[in-house]
């Protein structure tokens, strides 16, 4: 497995993160942990799966994945390429009409979206492309002519700034105080925007940053406390639903991408 990583252009740099260029020569599954924003995956060769709860399911050409909370096994076949779209916190938002939790743990085919009828153009074209660079930017032209919001939404950008500067240990109804609005229109809002409520956008930053601890520098009490863990039984049951592991599996398994 090959993979590259592209920066934005200017235009779209304030909506997407990165552009991930995924090639294998054999067969490859990896696993792969919930984000904080969505996804958008351009295949233009080979076959791509993924097996969530046992289930194993064929990825179309171009799909876009909501946010989850839970792992998933990716299987990619010899011969595969990918370029996935990884979009900012709420970036996804200016390219998809749809409110974005609708989204929350699936994975459709682009073309459901509104406005996305025409995504075999891009397809084709992708597949004929010779290079990383036409792909990425046939994707960025493609996204450009999709772009309807120019501008986020202040007041969720502020609680996503509030909630990443605590590392997730918020308390959502004193957030939504901080900002003025009530709790109930905030969680709406937060949810059609972010793509998650927050209290599981909450949970997501927290399990992000346990991960990444890899728990091999504290012990598993300490990595607990710090990610605002009182109760050893709780943390255990959310470290395995987000990455499928017990914490003893996860520390003594491979790194993932």
């Amino acid at each position: 497995m090959t993979i590259q990583t592209y920066t934005p252009s200017a235009g779209l740099a304030p909506f997407i993160d990165r552009y991930v260029v995924i090639e294998c020569s054999e067969e490859v599954s990896n696993r792969v942990f919930p984000g904080t924003s969505l996804v958008v995956a351009f295949r233009y060769k080979g076959h791509v799966s993924y097996t969530a709860n046992g289930v194993k399911n064929v990825l179309t050409p171009s799909v876009v994945t909501g946010m989850r909370k839970s792992a998933r096994l990716i299987n990619y076949l010899d011969g595969s390429g990918n370029v996935l779209v990884k979009f900012k916190e709420a970036g996804a938002r200016a390219f998809i009409k749809e409110p974005l939790h609708e989204l929350f743990e699936d994975s459709i085919s682009l073309m459901h979206l509104t406005g996305y009828s025409d995504t075999s153009f891009i397809e084709e074209r992708l597949a004929d492309a010779s290079c990383n660079y036409q792909r990425i930017n046939l994707i960025e032209s493609f996204l450009t002519s999709k772009l309807h919001h120019e501008q986020g939404d202040p007041l969720i950008m502020t609680a996503l700034a509030h909630m990443r500067a605590a590392g997730g240990r918020v308390r959502i109804r004193l957030l939504a105080a901080s900002l003025n609005i009530s709790l109930d229109p905030f969680e709406k809002r937060f949810r059609r925007v972010v793509g998650v409520s927050p209290k599981q956008f909450s949970y997501l930053i927290k399990m992000q940053s346990v991960v990444r601890s890899r728990l091999k520098e504290k012990s598993l009490a300490e990595v607990a406390i710090d990610a605002g863990y009182f109760d050893q039984a709780h943390f255990n049951k959310d470290f395995r639903l987000y990455t499928g592991q017990t914490p003893t599996e996860f520390a003594k398994a491979p790194v993932y991408w």
